[in-house]
C-alpha cells in the first residue's frame, strides 16, 4: 500500500472530531487498513447491485448518491463533499447489495477502509467501538434530517436550508441533480431561485 499521509491526516481530523480519546494505538491500526483511491470526473465510486464492503471518506472532491426509478430517472439521494463520509451505511451493515449509485461528480479522492478491517478494530479496542458508534449516530442524523425536510418543509425551504447549509455546492452541482435532490421539478426550481434572487 502506498502511503498518503496528506489524505491519511485529513481522515485522522474527521476521527479526532467525533472521537477526541483515539489512542496513536487505534489510530495505527486503523491507519494499516487504510488505502486511496483516485476517481474522475463522473466515474462511478459505487454501483447498485453490488455489495459495500468498505466505509469512504472523501478528501477531495464531490459525489452524489442516487438510484433509477421505475420510470428510469435517475433520482439523487445525497451529495458528499470533502470531508464527509460516502458509503451505503446500510448496505455496509446487512452486507447486502447495495440499491445505489455513487458517481463523482468531479475528479475526487477516498480514503478507504475495508468493513473486515472496521469490525476487527471493534474486538480489539473499546474506543474503537465508540468511534464506530458516533459516526453511525452522525449519519443517521443526516438521514433523519433529510426526510423530515420531506415532511415538514414546502420546496423553497429545502432550497433555502441546502444552500445554508452548503454553500460552497452552490455552483458546484447542477441544477438537474438538485432539483432532483430537493424533490422540486427544474422549472420550479429555477423559480424559486429567481424570486430568492430578488429578494
Amino acid at each position: 500500500m502506498i502511503q498518503q499521509p496528506e489524505e491519511f491526516s485529513l481522515y485522522k481530523e474527521a476521527i479526532l472530531s467525533i472521537h477526541p480519546e483515539c489512542s496513536e494505538d487505534e489510530w495505527e491500526y486503523l491507519e494499516g487498513g487504510l488505502s486511496v483511491q483516485h476517481f474522475k470526473s463522473k466515474e462511478m465510486y459505487m454501483e447498485a447491485g453490488k455489495k459495500n464492503h468498505q466505509l469512504g471518506f472523501l478528501t477531495s472532491g464531490l459525489v452524489r448518491a442516487y438510484y433509477i426509478n421505475d420510470k428510469g430517472n435517475e433520482i439523487t439521494i445525497l451529495f458528499a463533499k470533502e470531508n464527509e463520509y460516502v458509503t451505503d451505511y446500510p448496505s455496509l451493515l446487512n452486507q447486502m447489495p447495495s440499491r445505489y449509485y455513487f458517481q463523482c461528480l468531479e475528479p475526487s479522492t477516498i480514503i478507504t477502509l475495508p468493513y473486515e478491517h472496521m469490525q476487527n478494530g471493534y474486538k480489539k479496542f473499546i474506543g474503537f467501538e465508540r468511534y464506530g458508534r458516533l459516526m453511525a449516530e452522525e449519519i443517521l442524523k443526516m438521514l433523519q434530517s433529510r426526510v423530515e425536510s420531506f415532511q415538514f418543509d414546502q420546496a423553497e425551504q429545502r432550497y433555502i436550508q441546502f444552500i445554508k447549509q452548503n454553500p460552497e455546492l452552490f455552483n458546484r452541482i447542477p441544477l438537474t441533480h438538485l432539483s432532483s435532490y430537493l424533490g422540486i421539478e427544474r422549472p420550479s426550481l429555477s423559480r424559486i431561485r429567481k424570486k430568492i434572487a430578488g429578494l
